[in-house]
C-alpha cells in the first residue's frame, strides 16, 4: 500500500507525516487489497480539513472531516473510511452468499438410479447443501439450544475446521470434530 501526503497552507512535521501513515497503515487489517491512500491536510481559516482518498482494485472510497486539531481531524476521516471499507466488504460478503445459496438449490433433488438396465424407482436420495457458520462450540450449543434440529453444522472459530455439534438430550451434547 503507497500513502501519499500532500500538505497545503503549513509546513508538514515529520510527527504528523507519521500520524498519518500508522492510522492510514489501520485500514489494512479491514481489506488488504488497498492500492493508494492519499491523504490532502489543509488548514484553512483556522480549521483544520483532512480528506482521504483510497483507491483499491476495484473501487474508491473518499472521506473528508473538518475539525479544530489536526490530529482529530485525521482521525474522523480514518474513521469514516473504516465505516465505508465494512460496509463495502460487508455487502460483497452478503452479496457472494447469496449467490452461493442460488446455486445450492439445484443441488437438492430427487434421482431415479437405473440398475440392470430396467429403470426403476427406488430410494429418493435427497441432498442437502449448508453454508457452515463460523462460530464458537459455545455459540453453537446456545444456538441448537434454541432450534429444532438435532443437530448443528457449523464452522469452529478455533480450530477454523467443520465440527457438527449434536444435541443427545437436554443436558448433553456430542461434538463431532474430522
Amino acid at each position: 500500500m503507497q500513502i501519499t501526503i500532500t500538505a497545503r497552507h503549513f509546513e508538514l512535521t515529520k510527527a504528523i507525516r507519521d500520524y498519518v501513515e500508522t492510522s492510514c497503515l489501520k485500514l489494512k487489517k479491514y481489506f488488504d487489497h488497498i492500492i493508494t491512500v492519499h491523504a490532502v491536510l489543509a488548514l484553512e481559516n483556522s480549521r483544520n480539513i483532512c480528506e482521504l482518498s483510497l483507491h483499491a482494485a476495484h473501487f474508491s472510497l473518499q472521506s473528508t472531516s473538518e475539525e479544530m486539531d489536526m490530529y482529530l481531524t485525521i482521525d474522523t476521516a480514518v474513521d469514516k473510511m473504516e465505516a465505508q471499507i465494512k460496509k463495502l466488504k460487508d455487502r460483497v460478503t452478503d452479496h457472494q452468499k447469496r449467490a452461493l445459496k442460488d446455486q445450492f438449490d439445484d443441488f437438492s433433488r430427487s434421482s431415479i438410479i437405473e440398475l440392470g438396465g430396467e429403470a426403476r424407482t427406488r430410494k429418493t436420495i435427497k441432498t442437502k447443501r449448508v453454508i457452515a457458520e463460523v462460530m464458537s462450540v459455545h455459540d453453537a450449543i446456545e444456538k441448537l439450544e434454541t432450534a429444532k434440529e438435532e443437530f448443528l453444522i457449523f464452522k469452529n472459530l478455533e480450530s477454523d475446521r467443520i465440527n457438527v455439534l449434536v444435541k443427545k438430550d437436554e443436558d448433553h451434547f456430542r461434538l463431532i470434530e474430522p
